[in-house]
């Protein structure tokens, strides 16, 4: 059995916490599109997006970096 995955939740917790620098920090790190979408989607639902810009903008920019195609692939 496969375990739940609570990145999003983890940084929310962040977030609610009064740190938005290290959530941008984790953002960055992101594992995965689907991690970041649903993080979106939480600060969406809990009335949070706009609050912070900055986090908004680093989620949409990260969410543009990793569906992006990659140029290169490592050897």
């Amino acid at each position: 059995m496969a375990r739940a995955n609570d990145w999003a939740s983890k940084v929310m917790a962040l977030i609610n916490g009064g740190n938005p620098t290290a959530a941008i920090g984790q953002i960055k790190v992101a594992p995965s599109v689907k991690d970041l979408k649903a993080l979106q989607t939480i600060m969406t639902l809990s009335k949070m997006k706009g609050r912070y810009p900055n986090v908004d903008a680093a989620i949409a920019d990260n969410l543009e970096l990793l569906a992006a195609p990659r140029l290169h692939r490592s050897p």
